[in-house]
Parts: C-alpha cells; sequence; structure tokens
C-alpha cells in the first residue's frame, strides 16, 4: 500500500497478501476512470514514482479495446468481470503482458462509485484468473474505504471503527492536527480532534455513532485542538462506511481547514478590492495579473466576453487599482438608450436643447471627471454615435447636446461587449477607426466552461455569501450535485451559477445541497439515464450495457453487420437475434 494511507486494521490482511504473493497489483478508480488509490505492489512492478498515477486516467495504462466496455459491464452488471488479458502501459513506456479482473466498488452499501482492478503480471490461464478474482475480492474491504476517503476531495480524513476508534488517517489530516498516523490509529476519535462539539454534538463522538439510513451525511463546522495547542476552524463531514456485504462497520469523517479558503479570499481582496472577482485558474490569473498593470497607465481598455462573465467587476476592479481610485466610477449600459437618448445621456445637455429639456443636465462624462466611465455594450451604439465618441477621444473635449462650450475631459475610459467587433468590421457595421480606438488594451474575459477550475472556489465564495444572506447553514454540495455542476455548459456563466445557488439555497432545507435543490433543468441528465433503462428490453442495466455496446459496434462498422459480429465474437444469427430484441434493425 502506498503511503499516502495508513491504517493499521483494515490494511492487515492486504499488506500480508502483498508479502505473500508480490506479482498481485490492485488498483481503485471511480466511475470517471480516475484512480483513486494504487498499492505498493503495482508501483513496485511498473516502476512508476509512488503517488503519481492517482487521480489519472486508468485507461492510459491499459491497452485493450475492449476495455471501456468490460468496465461498463462491471458498473451495470454489479457483478464481477471475467478476466481479460491486456497489455500494460510501464513507467519506461513500454507495454507488458497482464491479465485484469474487475470487480464493481460500492459506496454506501449500494451505489456504485466505481471498481477494483487487480493485475497479475504475464499472460494468465483460467485457472490463475480464478484465483486473481477471488484475492480482488478479498482485498474489497481496504479499496472500499479508500474510494469513500479519496471520493470526498477534502483536505484530511479518517476512518473509524464502530466503538469510535480510529483505524485510518490519511496525510492531510496529519498535517491539519500535528499527530501522526501512528499516533492517531487506536485513539477514540474526539481524542485527536479535541474540540467542545465531539463531546457534546457530534454525531460519530460519544459512542453516539451514525445510524445507517437515518442520517446518511452530516457536515458541521467547528474549531479543533492541534497537537502544539492551536485552534483552527474546521468543516467537517461525517458519513457512514459499509463493507462488501452492506454491513455498517463504522464511519468516514472528512474535514477541511477553512482558514485556508478564507485566506485565500482575503488575499485576493486584499489584491483587487474587489472580493466578487474569484479565480485560480491560470487564465483568470493571468487577468489578475493584467488588472494590476493597466492600473498604472491611463489608456483605453476594450473588455471582452460572453454576457454574465464579469466584466463590469473587472472594470471596477482597474478603477479601484488605479491613480483615480479617489474619484467617480460611472457605468453606463449602451444598449438601455435609443440613440436620441444615448447622445443626452453620455455628453449632457443644455436647458432647451430639445422638447422636454427643461434644465440643463450634466452628462456621464462630466459625472465621471476625475474618475472612470464604464461604458458596457459599446457594440450596440449607432455608426453617428461612434462618431462623435471618436472626436471625443481624439480631442479630450466634449460639448454639451445643443450646447457650445467645450469641456475638457478628464476620464478613464473602459468600454466593455459581448460581440466580435473585429467581425463586425469586416461585415462593415461598425467603424474600424473607433473600433482601433478603444481596443488599446484588450482584456479578454474566458467562459465558466473554460474554467471549471474555478467551480469549487466560486461555489465556495456563494455559500459562505448566500449562508448570510438567507441565514442558513448550509456550508456545502454533495459530489452528486458537484458533478451536475461541473457537466453543465453554463451558457449565461458566473451570473447563472450565482442565480443557480441562489435557487438550490432555497429549495434545500437540510445542510448539504443535493442534486434535487438544483434547478430543472440539471434534472435532464438523470431522466435521460433513466429513459435508456426504461427501453423495452425489460429494463436492466446489464441490457441497457449490451445495447449501447452493439450499436456502437455497429455505427463503427457502417452497419455492417457480418464486420460486427466479427469484432464482437459472435455468430451472425446471434447477432441479428440481439438487434431485433433491441431493435437495432
Amino acid at each position: 500500500m502506498n503511503s499516502i494511507f495508513k491504517n493499521n486494521k483494515i490494511n492487515a490482511d492486504l499488506k500480508e497478501f502483498i508479502n505473500r504473493d508480490c506479482s498481485f497489483g490492485v488498483i481503485a478508480v471511480d466511475d470517471d476512470y480516475k484512480i483513486l488509490s494504487v498499492n505498493r505492489t503495482f508501483y513496485e512492478l511498473t516502476g512508476y514514482p509512488d503517488n503519481e498515477l492517482l487521480f489519472n486516467d486508468c485507461r492510459l495504462l491499459i491497452k485493450n479495446d475492449e476495455f471501456d466496455e468490460l468496465f461498463d459491464i462491471t458498473i451495470f452488471s454489479r457483478s464481477e468481470a471475467a478476466p481479460q488479458n491486456i497489455k500494460l502501459r510501464i513507467a519506461n513506456g513500454d507495454f507488458i503482458d497482464a491479465c485484469v479482473s474487475l470487480i464493481p466498488l460500492y459506496n454506501s452499501g449500494e451505489l456504485i462509485n466505481g471498481a477494483v482492478i487487480a493485475f497479475r503480471f504475464g499472460k494468465t490461464g483460467k485457472s490463475d484468473a480464478a484465483e486473481l478474482t477471488g484475492q480482488a475480492r478479498s482485498s474489497f474491504n481496504e479499496w472500499s474505504t479508500l474510494e469513500a476517503i479519496f471520493n470526498s476531495r477534502l483536505e484530511g480524513a479518517f476512518t473509524i471503527d464502530k466503538d469510535c476508534v480510529i483505524t485510518a488517517f490519511n496525510r492531510s489530516a496529519e498535517r491539519i492536527t500535528g499527530y501522526t498516523a501512528d499516533e492517531a490509529l487506536g485513539k477514540k476519535c474526539w481524542e485527536i480532534m479535541n474540540s467542545n462539539h465531539c463531546y457534546n454534538q457530534c454525531p460519530s463522538g460519544g459512542g453516539r455513532l451514525i445510524i445507517p439510513g437515518k442520517n446518511p451525511a452530516s457536515v458541521t463546522e467547528l474549531h479543533i485542538t492541534r497537537k502544539d495547542g492551536g485552534k483552527i476552524p474546521v468543516r467537517v463531514t461525517t458519513a457512514p462506511l459499509f463493507d462488501f456485504e452492506g454491513a455498517h462497520i463504522g464511519a468516514v469523517e472528512t474535514f477541511q481547514d477553512i482558514t485556508e479558503l478564507k485566506n485565500l479570499s482575503n488575499h485576493l481582496e486584499d489584491k483587487f478590492h474587489l472580493h466578487n472577482i474569484i479565480g485560480r485558474s491560470l487564465c483568470m490569473e493571468k487577468i489578475f495579473h493584467l488588472i494590476e498593470n493597466v492600473g498604472k497607465s491611463e489608456s483605453t481598455i476594450l473588455i471582452t466576453g460572453e454576457s454574465g462573465s464579469g466584466k463590469e467587476l473587472v472594470a471596477r476592479a482597474i478603477h479601484i487599482n488605479s491613480y483615480r481610485r479617489s474619484g467617480p466610477f460611472i457605468a453606463v449600459n449602451c444598449s438601455a438608450f435609443a440613440e436620441t437618448l444615448l447622445e443626452s445621456e453620455l455628453f449632457g445637455h443644455e436647458r432647451g436643447a430639445f422638447t422636454g429639456a427643461i434644465q440643463t443636465k450634466p452628462g456621464r462624462f462630466e459625472l465621471a471627471q476625475g474618475g472612470t466611465l464604464f461604458l458596457d455594450e459599446i457594440g450596440e451604439i449607432s455608426p453617428k454615435i461612434q462618431i462623435k465618441l471618436l472626436r471625443v477621444l481624439e480631442t479630450r473635449q466634449f460639448e454639451r447636446v445643443g450646447g457650445t462650450r467645450s469641456i475638457k475631459m478628464d476620464i478613464r475610459l473602459i468600454a466593455a461587449t459581448n460581440l466580435d467587433l473585429a467581425e463586425k468590421v469586416k461585415m462593415g457595421l461598425y467603424r474600424e477607426d473607433f473600433y482601433y480606438r478603444i481596443n488599446v488594451i484588450n482584456i479578454h474575459l474566458p467562459p465558466l466552461r473554460e474554467r471549471l477550475d474555478d467551480l469549487p472556489l466560486l461555489i465556495q465564495n456563494l455559500l459562505e455569501k448566500y449562508s448570510e444572506k438567507f441565514n442558513k447553514s448550509i456550508c456545502s454540495i454533495s459530489p452528486a450535485a458537484f458533478n451536475r455542476l461541473k457537466g453543465y455548459e453554463w451558457p449565461g456563466n458566473v451570473r447563472e451559477l450565482e442565480n443557480v445557488m441562489e435557487h438550490a439555497f432555497l429549495m434545500c432545507q437540510g445542510e448539504m445541497i443535493e442534486p434535487e435543490h438544483l434547478p430543472e433543468r440539471f434534472q435532464e441528465y438523470s431522466r435521460r439515464f433513466e429513459a435508456g433503462l426504461k427501453m423495452n428490453i425489460s429494463g436492466t442495466p446489464l441490457q441497457y450495457a449490451e445495447r449501447t455496446f452493439i450499436s456502437n459496434t455497429l455505427k463503427t462498422f457502417n452497419g455492417h453487420r457480418g464486420k460486427t459480429a466479427q469484432a464482437l465474437g459472435v455468430d451472425k444469427s446471434t447477432l441479428w437475434r440481439k438487434m431485433k430484441k433491441y431493435k437495432l434493425l
């Protein structure tokens, strides 16, 4: 077993087995093929450095055209897959012969979250293959524990038995608490966490272990005392742990040091003086760096990006980081005004300039003097307004509508659009000279779907924001709900994410946001999947997998039944009966 996870009780059988048979390698993967854990034997025999394979796609290691189908059938049928010979990629890039056996990986006694894959190196006969499957099955409980811990994706993690004795303690738990795994193993969980909550309210402490079915998961925030006496805030998630037969054997607790998130949020706020700009992906780091640099200049800036991507927030951040931070920030949505009104709105008007102008009114250019003028939706303005703005930018002065006195302009102009202005220029729909005048510096905001690495941080920020707004103690989102959000295209970008999270807060009455709390459009995935299982084929997952496999193979060979049957390893008559059964004729 690799050194990421230490377990003095659950690992005993596996360690003994590894010492007895060093040719047996094991990896555990989730239902997205991501590797959750790897035993030491696999690392030693393949040459990969410790921990290098974690969270990579296991299919990068396996050369076998039928592995995807083998994996899917294991998941759908909830049964062990027949062992198969494969080619396994080792650390130097070469492929060696190996045999794999798969058994489904359960969570909460029922849900399938992935598979345990056992490897024997070298080609294997039937008797050896049967032994391989048996050995993989005997290691199941250990891998189930690993899956429950690493699938939580939180900082620290440990497991306890039914007597609340710690049976596993990962490295992050060591770092957060200050206790080593050797010090924690065998101790009661409240002896290590050392929080007042442990003795009064904790569902797994004080002899009151979680009752399966009644409280499948609980989330709370508390302060723990580190080994060195320091107190830190953590967010703890507790859930029951089951063995292969579905029996309740303990609980798994994952906890996250909240101070790290708060420090990051405070860092962003100090750096940009605007906490609503959230992101740590590479593309956002470049934008943060650009904001700092352009704040020192007076150049005109064009911010581009899809609707809802946060263009005005960036404009405000630029203003706050500029020499004009003490001046006003005036924002105008150019698409909100008719052409005749927009000119007056921007430059102001004199009394009697037009019907209804009963008094002199300063425009947005005057109101923004000494500060920043933000013109949103600049791509919507007419050529007539473009010409007037172009002259103002060139001469740095303007006149009110109906006036004759020139007013010197003392503003920093920032424009924004969700349109492709370069394309509009090519089509003759936008003035080229004006486009180049406003596009001195361009800041392009990527859509949310292109920076999904920022999604956890954005969600965390919204959880804190709406918890305070709605006075609710919702402080987490379930992995299932997060996967729905991560798989969504986000046409409305961050603005849409804010709306979705607000909807979820209104619907959620517990402590954790679940898939059913999300808007209706996020339920489509589940309904499509269930509909596929309810085809007129008696609805079993294995039949659904078989139909999909046959259908995909037919498409590969452009409907040629002979080649399809040969690829599937069945007679043409058998293929014909299957096609008739699944209505593929």
